[in-house]
């Protein structure tokens, strides 16, 4: 069986880039080294327009002196603490919608007040006698169906005079104080539509462009190359979004434009659909003619697709897989929707559970502690799978690799949001799997667990006891238990991408990120053989070998990966193919590592343009040659093999 080594990643969520563990260097900027400190900060002081990049130094944009330019160090010093107040969870921004005067539409009745009422004040509206009133409206304006106590007549050639009689009823427009007050939003300040002709895409899919781009690049090897060395349809795109586009640009204006009057857009319907992100990679990123799967499961929607992508690689459908999700769910519709329901915490009952009046938006998700409902985020990530071979064949970079993705659902319910079963049985199969690959050893002294973590009552006690059940079974003690949304909120359908991003980060740096914006463990977590805490983690890099990454879904749906470090992935490999082979594929790694370093600093300098090939080399009807064979397409490198073994043959 092909093993998919994780060989690019890339993205955008409130922590910053996710190439180059920009990210999750954010989340735990206070413990890394001072240098790695400035960079991060510098990085998204670019990226948030506080600076421009001029070189190996910034001109500071606030600045009354452009043409003076400071160092790394000094932009770190003067925008320190813009830069973290800027990114992760914090207080919602005019740039999405005013939280505390939210444009809506309120009901009201108008009713005629007499001239000469005989008690010398307005009519009540119970008196026997009732009052009329008259309005002029534009012939154009009038309604198709008239009320049944509306009396017209033309007032000239272009009005007419209404007359009512009695109650008047219309919609005023008004604003209201939005309960819901904080999100996971991407750096302050950073626009993706600015950076391309982005023809009025919804953000979601400028996000899906981004995170596509920025994953493509990290690998450091051109797609070209890439291509070939594979067969066109021996790549697949993975991806989708959970409640597809909701903005004004996609389903959200669609389904508004009536009411307020507007008209819909040629655009609108089609922008919105969920699996648009898949094509829009496909489309205008990668010009694929391979694989294109669009899966959509709630909060599991990422491992949902990643599952797909393990399976096609390693049954050699596929040689390459972009596997990920982007998700822009912050507008008062979703929140709207996920608030009536009492899943999102309101500032409102954050004083009640907290007790205090002086309510902290940083810390609005706060996962296995005391809390009140979970925190929206948007997020965009990506990441490149190889099959083993083709990795060493290329030299690309090995950031770990998958080896498993279960996914169980939870049988009868009485209610559709609740949990059931099906998540214990994902992270049963993920520990058993685990041991299977890499030992109990590895399971018991060198995992860790990224939790769904959403902030509810109800999941720090499900989630809980499903974690120290298996660990239980399995021997562990001491599990560690990371929960992502803290930082970042809960980005639906690329959660667990944003786990994903996490784990290859501690493979890396050897941290585990603590539960920061909490002060303690809830009373009713399962934790005897767990641990959970505020506090950040720090290891020896090379004793972390596995991540679970877990994922409970709306509706049922339950999924658990298993995630395999940089050095277990290498040494299984150099178990496959041997030390010379591997020796030649990390020598073939150092170009194609030089190559990712060189945009990664171009990156932190503001140069991560999303790829948007608008109509480029399109393939013609001409282009394509078929034969018994092969279908040979003009402009690509290699032909298309077509199948030719009777997978049937004890049946036919």
């Amino acid at each position: 069986m092909r093993l998919p080594v994780i060989v690019g990643m890339g993205g955008v969520n409130a922590a910053g880039r996710t190439s180059d563990f920009q990210s999750f260097r954010r989340m735990v900027i206070d413990e890394l080294p001072e240098r790695e400190q400035a960079r991060t900060l510098a990085g998204l002081a670019v990226m948030m327009g506080l600076v421009v990049a001029v070189g190996e130094n910034y001109i500071d944009v606030a600045a009354a002196d452009d043409d003076k330019q400071i160092s790394m160090t000094e932009v770190a010093s003067i925008y320190r603490e813009k830069v973290l107040s800027g990114t992760l969870v914090r207080r919602v921004e005019k740039s999405h919608f005013d939280v505390d005067a939210l444009q809506w539409q309120s009901n009201g009745s108008l009713f005629a007040v007499s001239e000469t009422p005989a008690d010398g004040g307005a009519n009540d509206r119970d008196n026997s006698e009732i009052s009329t009133m008259q309005f002029l409206i534009a012939n154009k304006q009038m309604p198709a169906i008239l009320p049944d106590n509306w009396t017209v007549e033309p007032h000239g050639e272009k009005q007419i005079l209404v007359t009512v009689n009695g109650e008047l009823n219309v919609k005023l427009d008004n604003v209201r104080d939005f309960p819901i007050k904080a999100a996971g939003q991407l750096p302050s300040g950073f626009d993706i539509s600015s950076l391309y002709n982005s023809r009025f895409q919804p953000r979601g899919l400028q996000m899906a462009l981004f995170g596509a781009t920025d994953a493509l690049r990290s690998m450091g090897i051109d797609w070209e190359t890439v291509m070939s060395h594979i067969q066109p349809d021996q790549v697949g795109v993975y991806s989708s979004s959970g409640f597809g586009q909701m903005d004004y640009n996609g389903y959200g204006g669609m389904h508004q434009a009536r009411m307020q009057g507007e008209r819909v857009t040629t655009k609108q319907l089609a922008m919105g659909i969920n699996s648009m992100p898949t094509d829009f990679i496909n489309a205008y990123v990668l010009a694929n003619v391979g694989i294109a799967s669009s899966s959509v499961a709630a909060c599991a929607t990422f491992l949902s697709n990643l599952r797909h992508a393990v399976s096609d690689l390693q049954a050699g459908k596929i040689r390459v897989a972009m596997v990920g999700n982007s998700e822009a769910p912050i507008g008062p519709e979703l929140m709207d929707g996920f608030g009536t329901m009492g899943a999102l915490a309101t500032d409102e009952n954050m004083i009640k559970v907290y007790g205090d009046e002086n309510v902290d938006h940083r810390r609005a998700s706060r996962p296995f502690a005391e809390n009140c409902g979970f925190t929206i985020g948007e997020s965009s990530q990506y990441f490149i799978l190889m099959d083993d071979e083709l990795a060493l064949e290329l030299g690309a970079p090995c950031l770990g690799s998958i080896t498993d993705v279960f996914v169980d659902a939870d049988g009868i319910k009485k209610s559709i949001t609740a949990p059931g079963p099906g998540n214990h049985i994902t992270m049963a199969k993920a520990a058993a799997a685990t041991v299977a690959v890499a030992g109990e050893k590895a399971l018991q002294e060198n995992s860790f667990i990224l939790a769904h973590g959403s902030s509810t009552p109800q999941n720090r006690t499900t989630e809980s006891q499903i974690f120290d059940q298996v660990a239980q079974a399995f021997d562990i003690k001491n599990w560690p238990v990371l929960a992502v949304k803290a930082y970042l909120g809960h980005t639906i359908a690329p959660a667990s991408g944003d786990q994903l991003t996490v784990a290859l980060g501690a493979f890396k740096y050897g941290i585990l990120p603590g539960i920061n914006t909490i002060d303690k463990i809830a009373d009713d977590v399962h934790q005897d053989r767990l641990k959970i805490g505020p506090e950040h983690q720090h290891v020896d890099p090379a004793s972390l070998q596995v991540a679970i990454l877990n994922s409970k879904g709306f509706g049922g749906n339950n999924a658990s990966a298993v995630v395999l470090s940089p050095s277990r992935t290498e040494a299984m490999m150099e178990k496959r193919h041997g030390e010379p082979a591997m020796a030649d594929y990390r020598n073939k790694r150092i170009k194609s590592t030089a190559k990712a370093q060189k945009y990664f600093e171009d990156a932190d300098s503001g140069n991560y343009a999303p790829i948007y090939r608008f109509g480029e080399n399109m393939i013609n009807d001409e282009d394509i040659v078929i034969s018994k064979q092969t279908l040979t397409i003009k402009g690509l490198a290699n032909d298309i093999e077509l199948p030719n073994t009777n997978n049937y043959r004890d049946m036919t």
